[in-house]
């Protein structure tokens, strides 16, 4: 400190006549020199990196707000997408759900259908069957009625000569004349 204040005496003892010199202690006139330069640097400078630190700053905050805002809309998207997840899920479910009902719907439809169907064929085999029956049945019926009149036809023939046959005639004219008289009355 004794050096500082030296040098502030010294410049008192310089003669005004030679006018202007150089001092050559370096101790005593670095801090001169440099708290000089660092007003000047301070006074000049203080302004421009104000400026420069102001800017930074700005680009920051925006650089912050600008992410804020990103942010802000990404959630805001995550949070679209989540409901149309939950919404599409919801609607596959509804899909699902309604497809197996659909489903099992349609297996019962078949299964009534084809048991309607196989009843139909039962039905169509029981009246075939019975139809054939009765068709059997008339044609041995037919036979044995064949059978009978040949029979018959044989015994009236071995058994008729020409007196029966012509009694045989006369009554049934008498019966064909009784019945047109009933009939013309």
């Amino acid at each position: 400190m004794k050096n500082v204040t030296d040098s502030f005496v010294s410049l008192g003892h310089w003669p005004s006549a030679g006018g202007f010199g150089f001092n050559t202690d370096i101790l005593a006139t670095n801090p001169i020199n440099l708290s000089v330069v660092l007003g000047v640097l301070i006074f000049f400078g203080k302004g421009v990196l104000s400026d420069l630190l102001d800017n930074r700053k700005q680009r920051i905050l925006n650089t912050i707000r600008n992410s804020e805002e990103l942010r802000e809309g990404a959630i805001d998207q995550l949070e679209k997408a989540r409901a149309r997840l939950r919404k599409v899920e919801m609607e596959a479910d509804q899909y699902r759900v309604n497809g197996y009902s659909e489903i099992e719907r349609e297996k019962l439809n078949l299964i009534n259908s084809t048991y309607n169907t196989l009843e139909q064929l039962e039905n169509y085999k029981n009246e075939t069957i019975h139809f054939e029956q009765q068709r059997a049945i008339n044609q041995v019926r037919q036979r044995v009625l064949q059978q009978a009149l040949q029979g018959a036809l044989g015994t009236i023939n071995s058994c008729l000569n020409k007196e029966l046959h012509l009694r045989t005639i006369s009554a049934n004219i008498g019966m064909f004349g009784s019945m047109k008289e009933i009939r013309n009355n």
